[in-house]
Order: C-alpha cells, then structure tokens, then sequence
C-alpha cells in the first residue's frame, strides 16, 4: 500500500518510525494480495463447477437425442447400446450434482464468507490512516508554536495545541498497535481456515471419479464386442464409409 503525505502541515519530528511503517505496509501487502487470490479461487472455483455441470447435462442431452432417433427404432442392438449409454450419462450427471453440491458448501461458501471480512479489514486500515494524517497535522501545529518565541499568547496556544495532540496520537497509537498486532494473526489463520476446504474437494474429486470410473466400466463390458479390437471397429468404418462414398449421390464430379 503506498502512503501520499499531504504536503503541507507535516512535522519536522518522525513520528512513526521507518521501521514501523515498512512493517505495516508489508503486513497490509500481504492481506491485499491474499484478498485478490481469494477472490480469483473463488471465481474460478464458480466456473469449474458450471462448466462440470454444463457438461454432464451435455452429454445427457446427446443420450436423449440418440435414442430418439429413428434408427434406434430400426435396430434393437442400437437401441441397448444407445439406453445402456444414456443410463450411464444419468448416473453420471446425478454424481456429477451431488459432487458440485459438495464443492459449493464446502469450498465456494468458505471462499465467500472469507472474502467478506476484507471490506471491514480495509476499513481498518483507512481510520488508521486518517488518524495519521491528524496526528501529523497536530504535530506540526505544535511544532510551530514551539519554534516561536515564547509569549503568553504562544504559550497558550502550544498548550492548547499539546492538549488537541494527546487524544489524537493515543488514537493513532491504539490502531496502529491493533493492526500490527492482528493482521499477520489474520494472515496466519488462512493454513487452518482453508485447509478442510481443499480436503474436501480432494474428497469430492476422489468420489467422483471413482464412481465414473465404475459407470463407464459397466458401460464398456455392455457394449464391448467379443474379439473386436479398436484397430478393427476403426477398420470396419473405413469399409463402410467406403462404400457409401461410392454411391453415385456422393460421389465426386
């Protein structure tokens, strides 16, 4: 985060330390950073789940439009392969829901209430920031009426300069120590906070693909074709899509 000073009214008198203020800008960095990675996974979390989704209910809808094909009513082996396959896209689709379920609860919800503590986090940091700018303000005020010679008049406003500074740099003081204090606890808490989160899309992941893994093997032994290899389905193809291009409604002029 990067400080603009005013550029009047400021002190002579360092009255935040160097050291203080890099250790609060790289306090506050970090939490910035950590917001904008929360919000990208978050994001991207969100288009994960909806592009799964898009894509199970793709793959049902291509199941429904085979077998309402007519050559399913033509043919009864098309017809068992083209239900077997259409079975196995609902199974797939009815885990694929539940797997996003998961993901939303338990990782995408964290994400957002996580996300939300930044707006009073920010907060923070500005009242920090105008009590800073008040106190420097106050201390150049009171640095002038130091500097002039000490009549009554001068003395009483120093005085009443001192007493309008005391309130003010103990404000100061007591933000600054709080979020020096707390912000690296903050950022620290992360490892704990997310830690379930991502255990439990791994889980969810792991069950998922599992299932699939049993779906589509049930599938491959109903439709698989004794003795036919790839390299032979693929071989026959050929054949066929030969003969078709030798009809004369297709062929070449």
């Amino acid at each position: 985060m990067s400080w603009i000073p005013f550029k009047i009214g400021q002190p002579k008198k360092q009255i935040v330390p160097k050291t203080v203020e890099r250790d609060f800008e790289r306090e506050y960095g970090k939490l910035q950073q950590l917001e904008e990675q929360t919000r990208r996974l978050q994001k991207d979390m969100k288009k994960s789940t909806d592009a799964d989704l898009a894509m199970s209910k793709s793959a049902v809808k291509i199941s429904l439009d085979l077998l309402s094909n007519p050559l399913c009513e033509q043919d009864q082996d098309l017809l068992n392969m083209v239900t077997a396959l259409d079975t196995a896209m609902k199974r797939m689709d009815a885990f694929n829901q539940e797997k996003v379920n998961q993901i939303q609860k338990t990782v995408i919800e964290p994400l957002k209430k996580f996300g939300s503590v930044f707006p009073s986090l920010n907060m923070a940091v500005k009242r920090r920031e105008q009590a800073l700018q008040d106190y420097r303000r106050l201390q150049a005020k009171v640095e002038k009426y130091e500097e002039k010679e000490k009549t009554g008049p001068v003395l009483a406003k120093l005085h009443q300069a001192r007493e309008e500074l005391r309130p003010v740099r103990e404000d100061f003081e007591a933000k600054n120590r709080q979020l020096l204090e707390e912000m690296p606890r903050f950022y620290g808490s992360r490892l704990d906070y997310f830690q379930p989160s991502f255990e439990s899309l791994i889980r969810a992941q792991v069950v998922y693909y599992s299932e699939m893994h049993k779906i589509f093997g049930d599938l491959t032994q109903q439709l698989d074709q004794p003795g036919h290899s790839d390299e032979q389905r693929e071989r026959e193809n050929e054949a066929k899509l030969s003969e078709l291009r030798a009809l004369s409604i297709v062929a070449d002029d």
